[in-house]
């Protein structure tokens, strides 16, 4: 094709163009380096000034205080599954998890060969329609942390503000909606994100650390698997993913030449809402998986009447170049992920899409 069609994949997801023409053109040969950015080393003077410029892009954006490391790790947010628990569980040995989904699931396995884990609330038995509303969280005041999915790309729910959790110190899982709006970092005692959603391609994770977590980092831990190591050597204890940090050295560029995270918040607040307001106004013909004020942002999920529906609306929507929209198979039906990247004209064009087909098959 020579024409982009329509991402709306789940992950790893659409980049904003501007990004991926100046990675193009910068491919072959960096400006002045006379290598790709696939060639140069990451112990190169190149490759330092790509990291601190991707290190105070996230910083800007999401005024970070010098109270925090910034690392680009590795493994995707599913090693960071037992990172976490493995570096900031000790010496309590014991954590509360808030179930929201297949990945904070995933999470809790994990975090279940380390220690004692309290299961502060779940909506499974609701397939996962909804977030636990405050008062329903049973929190353990001793919990060396808690731990929560901010977004759940499978059954499009999204948590709206932060679990309070008093003292004991928050971690969160922000792989799929991280940037999509400005948050405060500061009630946050770490946040961890795969990049492959709203801030660059696969490989390459991205961790917000309070420094003072650090000395819970015990040296009897794997070299690799120890906060310590990547903080001390700056993420450079191994070779690390030199594209991905240098992609997301431009998405974060990119964001704050476009106003920053307020103003892609009213960009994204407007996508989703043009594809909710297709579906509440269908007259039932689309039905949303997630209740209303569990919404996501990034993953909107619906059903139609049948599975013979779902299909062609999957197979015409393919035609007309909407890729990516079939629903995980725990929830079915359509998923239409909009993350940052995505475009208005791209939602406005969707949901033109979606009204047509109503007409046509309703």
């Amino acid at each position: 094709m020579e024409n982009r069609v329509y991402n709306l994949n789940a992950g790893p997801a659409i980049l904003p163009e501007e990004v991926l023409k100046e990675a193009q053109e910068h491919l072959f040969t960096l400006p002045g380096v006379g290598m790709s950015i696939l060639e140069i080393s990451h112990r190169s003077k190149t490759f330092d000034a790509i990291l601190a410029d991707a290190k105070n892009g996230v910083k800007q954006l999401l005024d970070i205080s010098d109270d925090y490391q910034i690392l680009f790790l590795q493994g995707g947010a599913s090693l960071q599954f037992s990172m976490v628990p493995l570096n900031l569980m000790p010496p309590k040995n014991k954590a509360d998890y808030i179930i929201t989904g297949a990945w904070s699931k995933k999470a809790l396995k994990e975090a279940k060969r380390v220690g004692t884990i309290n299961i502060a609330a779940s909506t499974e038995a609701e397939n996962f329609k909804r977030i636990p509303k405050q008062e329903e969280l049973k929190l353990d005041a001793d919990a060396a942390y808690v731990h929560y999915t901010s977004n759940n790309t499978i059954y499009g729910t999204e948590w709206h503000s932060e679990p309070e959790v008093g003292n004991v110190p928050l971690v969160c899982d922000a792989s799929s909606d991280i940037f999509h709006k400005k948050i405060n970092v500061n009630k946050y005692a770490m946040i961890y994100a795969g990049a492959q959603k709203n801030i660059g391609p696969s490989g390459v994770v991205l961790a917000i650390l309070r420094k003072d977590l650090l000395e819970r980092s015990q040296d009897s831990l794997h070299t690799m698997l120890n906060y310590k190591t990547h903080a001390e050597n700056d993420s450079l204890y191994n070779t690390p993913n030199v594209f991905g940090i240098y992609i997301i050295a431009l998405v974060t560029k990119y964001l704050l030449k476009n106003g920053g995270l307020d103003a892609m918040y009213k960009t994204n607040l407007a996508k989703a809402g043009l594809i909710y307001d297709a579906i509440d106004g269908s007259g039932g013909f689309y039905k949303g998986h997630a209740e209303k004020d569990s919404r996501s942002l990034m993953n909107i999920t619906w059903r139609l009447p049948s599975e013979e529906l779902e299909k062609k609306f999957i197979d015409e929507a393919t035609k007309a170049q909407f890729i990516g929209l079939k629903g995980h198979r725990s929830v079915g039906g359509i998923r239409a992920s909009v993350y940052n990247a995505f475009p208005l004209k791209g939602a406005e064009a969707l949901v033109q899409f979606m009204n047509e087909f109503k007409t046509k098959n309703g």
